[in-house]
């Protein structure tokens, strides 16, 4: 039973990694659009929406990560 437990939790990090990339690349494509563009000119920094997607991504990789390495 218990190696059921441990499969499910590896399979759930491996979702998490994944995600987390997704929401990475997600939040890079939507850097490169022309109203993020604007906003970056204008203030800056980066629209709340990409540092969102960005941190996501952040979180959700490394708490997969955690999950997949964890004994």
């Amino acid at each position: 039973m218990a190696t059921n437990a441990t499969s499910i939790v590896k399979i759930l990090g491996i979702a998490l990694l994944v995600l987390g990339v997704g929401l990475a690349f997600w939040g890079y494509q939507l850097s490169g659009s022309v109203g993020s563009e604007i906003t970056e000119t204008i203030t800056g920094s980066n629209p709340d929406k990409v540092m969102t997607l960005y941190i996501g991504g952040a979180v959700s990789f490394v708490v997969g990560l955690f999950l997949y390495t964890k004994k």
